[in-house]
C-alpha cells in the first residue's frame, strides 16, 4: 500500500491534518485539500498546515468540494488511488443557524467526491461519518447495526445521508468505501468550537464556562492519535463482500468509555491547575444525552480499539494549548 497516491480532503482540519501527516510518514504519496472557510479561525488551519504538513512536503490545495469542477480538476491532476474524505461542515449547533452550508458541503460536496471516485476507479474511499447519527438511542453502547434513522440535527442527517449515498455508489459501481463514525474527537490542534477547547480558553482567562443539561450529558471522548490509528488501519483493509454483496462498511471509532461532562470538567481542572466557574444552562436543541461506542467490529476487523485515557489526552492537549496560545 505504501507509495500509493492518497488524497486527503479537509487536510487543514483537525483530523485531516493528522491523518495526512501520518500517511506521509508511513510512505504514502499524500496530497491534501481544504476550503479554509471561516467557520472557525482560518489561521488555526493555516498553522496546522505550516506545522504538521509543510515540513514533511504535503501540499494542501485550496479546493471547495462543493464545486464539482474543482473536484474533477483535483482528481485529474493527482489521480489518487486512495481517498480519505474528511472535508465537511462540522458542528451540531451551527447546523441550526446556517443549514445551507451543510447541504452544500456535506451533501453536494460528498456527492462530488463519490462521483470523482467512481470516475477515477479508486481502490478505497474512507469517509467521515459521526456518532451523531445515533440520535437519542436509549440502547448503549451504540452498535453499527443499531437504527440510525431518527437524527436530531441537520448535521446528523447529512452524515447519515453520506452513509447511504456511499453504499449506493459501492453497490452500483463497485467502489469500496468505508464510513467512520467518530466519537467526540479531542487533542492538540483541535477545533476551537469543541467544548474542551473553549472550556480551556475560558478557564485560563477566568471566565464562566457554559455547561448544558446540568453537566449530566455523557460523551465518549476519543483522543486524536487513536482516531488516526483507526483511520489508517481501515484505509488499508477495505471491505471484501461475499458473493453478491456490497463493498461498503461502517465502523465506530470511539473510546468505549463515556464520561459525564461534569467529570470531564473536573479532569480538565486537574490538568490545567485552575478551577472552573460553571454556568449551568438548559439542554440545547440537537444535543443528545449520551454517546457510547461499541468498538468490537473495529477490533475484529483491524485488531485495534482506542484506549487513551481522558486524563492523559487532556494533559497532552493542555501542554499544546499553552504553547500555541502563547505563540
Amino acid at each position: 500500500m505504501t507509495g500509493k497516491k492518497v488524497l486527503v480532503t479537509g487536510a487543514a482540519g483537525f483530523i485531516g491534518s493528522f491523518v495526512a501527516a501520518r500517511l506521509c510518514n508511513m510512505g504514502f504519496d499524500v496530497v491534501g485539500c481544504d476550503n479554509f472557510n471561516s467557520y472557525y479561525l482560518p489561521k488555526l488551519k493555516m498553522d496546522r498546515v505550516a506545522s504538521l504538513l509543510t515540513p514533511i512536503g504535503v501540499e494542501c490545495a485550496t479546493v471547495d468540494i462543493a464545486d464539482a469542477a474543482q473536484v474533477r480538476a483535483l482528481f485529474a491532476e493527482h489521480r489518487p488511488s486512495l481517498v480519505v474524505n474528511l472535508a465537511a461542515q462540522a458542528g451540531v449547533r451551527y447546523s441550526l443557524e446556517n443549514p445551507a452550508v451543510y447541504i452544500a458541503s456535506n451533501l453536494v460536496g460528498f456527492s462530488n467526491i463519490l462521483d470523482a471516485c467512481r470516475a477515477q476507479q479508486v481502490e478505497h474511499l474512507v469517509y467521515a461519518s459521526s456518532s451523531s447519527v445515533y440520535g437519542c438511542n436509549a440502547k448503549v453502547p451504540f452498535h453499527e447495526d443499531d437504527r440510525t434513522d431518527h437524527p436530531v440535527s441537520l448535521y446528523a442527517a447529512t452524515k447519515k445521508a453520506n452513509e447511504v449515498m456511499a453504499h449506493s455508489f459501492s453497490h452500483l459501481y463497485g467502489v469500496p468505501s468505508t464510513g467512520l463514525r467518530f466519537f467526540t474527537v479531542y487533542g492538540p490542534w483541535g477545533r476551537p468550537d469543541m467544548a474542551y477547547f473553549s472550556f480551556t480558553r475560558k478557564m485560563l482567562a477566568g471566565e464562566k464556562i457554559p455547561v448544558f443539561a446540568n453537566g449530566l450529558l455523557e460523551r465518549d471522548f476519543t483522543y486524536i492519535d487513536d482516531i488516526v490509528e483507526g483511520v489508517v488501519r481501515l484505509l488499508g483493509k477495505p471491505q471484501v463482500p461475499q458473493a453478491g454483496g456490497v463493498p461498503h462498511a461502517i465502523f465506530n471509532i470511539g473510546n468505549h468509555h463515556p464520561v459525564q461532562v461534569l467529570d470531564f470538567i473536573r479532569t480538565l481542572e486537574r490538568v490545567l491547575g485552575v478551577e472552573a466557574n460553571i454556568e449551568f444552562l438548559p439542554m440545547q436543541p440537537g444535543d443528545v444525552p449520551a454517546t457510547y461506542a461499541d468498538t468490537e467490529r473495529l477490533r475484529q476487523w483491524v485488531d485495534f480499539a482506542p484506549s487513551t485515557s481522558l486524563e492523559e489526552g487532556l494533559r497532552r492537549f493542555a501542554v499544546w494549548y499553552r504553547g500555541w496560545a502563547a505563540g
